[in-house]
Formats: C-alpha cells, structure tokens, sequence
C-alpha cells in the first residue's frame, strides 16, 4: 500500500528518479573489490528513497532539475547509506529493510569503513561539482545528527528526557536531513532566499512529523518504519513522545514505577505494561495531534508557491508521512 502511494507521489518525476537510481549506482562503484562488492549489495537493499525524491521535487517545485540536483541528491542519499550502515553497528542490528545488515555480513570494522567509504563519496562529489554551498549544509547536518544521536544515549541512561529535549533530539537526528533534502533541492534550482526558506521550513516541519509517527508507530503499528518490533524502543529504554506526555499526566510514584520498568525489564509483559500505561493516558493521540501539527506547517511553507502537481504531490508526501501505518 505504502509503495503505491509513493508511486503516486513520485510519478511526475519518474524520469528524473530513475536517472539519478543511475547516478547513485554508479556513485558507488570502486577499483577495490570488496568495497564493491558491499555497494552492490547495498543497492539490493531498496529503500523508499524518499530523500532523494525530496531533493528532487524541491528542485521542480523551485524552478528546474539540472545536473546539480543530481549530484545533491547522491550526497544525501549516500549521507543517509552511511549513517544507516552505522546505526546498524551501533545498535548491532542483524537485518536492514528484511535483508542481513552489513555489520552482520562483513562484521563491524568493515561496516564502519563502509559507512566512512560512502560518506567521503558524497563530499568528493559535491567537491568535484564544486557545490560549496552544499558541502556547508550537509556538514552541518551531519554534526547536528551526531549532536541528537549523543544527546538521546545520555538521556536515555538517565531516563529524564522531557518534551523539550525530545524535540531538540528528533529535530538534530531526523529533521534535520530532511530538511537537507529541501534546501539543497531549491538551492540547486534557485536563488530566491525566500523560495529557499520555505522548503528548508518545509523540510523541517516533514521530518519532525516523519519522527513522531514513527515513535508512534512503535506503541501501535505492526512494525516501524525502520523494521523495528513494536516496543523496541521501550526495550531500549528510549523515551519518545507518546511516553513523556502519559508519564507527565500522572503522579510522581506512578511515573517513578514506570520508568523502573523501563530500567530493569525488557521481558514481553513489561513492555505489554508499558504500552497500555501510555494508551491509558493518551499519549499516542497526543503525539498524533503534535505529528499533524507539524504536517500543517509543512504544507503551509508550500503556500509560496503556485499550485502545480509538482506541489500537490508534495502535499501528498506530507500526508504519506504522518498517516503511514509501517
């Protein structure tokens, strides 16, 4: 269902994707085999590429796609790869999209020269186009995601993260990569400072939609967006929205007794307690009604712009985010 809608949202510009689907391949080649090896597995491994079509759709809706939004698109795309290829070995995750993770195939030591591989791809990339102005966004991106990664870990220790410090995570780990895509997307199709902000706000107000109902999705969905169980946070002692706000609905002792849960256990029928402790008191509809906040401000960035169906299937993309149910 979800690969239809995609579809859908990318159809006016599917010439343009299956080029840059090209471009990326070959982005990745390398004269040393084993590296190639582990690119032409990673290609196997399909992904939504919703951050390459967002570069590509904000270039469109901006003005044109020209060689330059490809190359910006490859950057990301192989910015994401690498940091994918990380997380797996961080968590020491075996599978990535329902196939083995690299860090399970070729251990950690080579997924985390893989990662770096596919990270240097990108900036020699946007070195050799002589994109500067893209190497300033992604650097800053990549410093921002390592700053809400490192911020999460310590509170989670801690177990004392609150709505502030949740956002300020999702909107350095996710947000900002999506909002990446936006801006790297319009500047490669224009100089329009204001055309420029809307997509960067829009990209923004997307990827912290994208997070909340991925956060969600882990108290009520079949499983994430990123193939985890349902309640796989909670087994990592993640605190996400819908668990800050049901913790903050209740007294001091019944919150201090759940975070203990969070501490000690991870067995099924704790995090089962968990789960209906934060249904008990809203904190999925809360953090539903925040995730749709957010997906209004996406579409409102977009009122810039006249209508088109380069537009509409932006409006759609927000939709697809915040109502996905995997």
């Amino acid at each position: 269902m979800s690969k239809n809608i995609l579809n859908n949202i990318s159809n006016p510009i599917q010439s343009e994707l299956d080029k840059f689907n090209e471009i990326f391949k070959k982005s990745m080649h390398s004269n040393v085999g084993i590296v190639d090896l582990i690119a032409r597995y990673i290609i196997r491994q399909k992904g939504k590429k919703i951050r390459p079509l967002l570069v590509l759709l904000s270039a469109k809706l901006a003005g044109r796609i020209s060689e330059r939004t490809y190359r910006g698109a490859v950057l990301v795309e192989l910015l994401h790869t690498a940091t994918l290829i990380h997380d797996d070995v961080v968590d020491n995750a075996d599978k990535r999209r329902g196939m083995w993770s690299i860090n399970a195939l070729f251990k950690n030591k080579v997924a985390v020269l893989m990662g770096d591989y596919l990270l240097s791809r990108g900036l020699m990339i946007a070195v050799d186009g002589k994109d500067f102005d893209f190497l300033g966004v992604i650097t800053n991106a990549v410093k921002r995601m390592s700053e809400g990664e490192l911020l999460q870990i310590r509170k989670t220790r801690k177990l004392d993260i609150d709505e502030e410090t949740y956002f300020k995570v999702i909107s350095d780990k996710t947000a900002s990569l999506l909002e990446t895509c936006s801006s790297i997307g319009a500047m490669s199709a224009t100089d329009n400072k204001d055309h420029i902000e809307a997509l960067k706000k829009y990209g923004h107000s997307l990827g912290m939609s994208f997070q909340i109902r991925d956060d969600i999705l882990d108290y009520e969905g079949s499983s994430n967006l990123i193939g985890k169980p349902v309640g796989g946070d909670i087994k990592e002692k993640k605190i996400t929205l819908p668990l800050i706000y049901a913790l903050n609905k209740v007294s001091k002792s019944e919150a201090s007794n759940i975070r203990k849960i969070l501490k000690n256990g991870n067995e099924k029928t704790k995090v089962k307690e968990v789960m209906q402790f934060v249904k008990e008191n809203n904190g999925t509809e809360y953090a539903l009604s925040v995730s749709r906040d957010y997906s209004i401000k996406a579409k409102q960035a977009l009122e810039i712009f006249p209508d088109s169906e380069i537009k509409l299937a932006m409006q759609k993309l927000v939709d697809f985010v915040s109502e996905r149910k995997n």
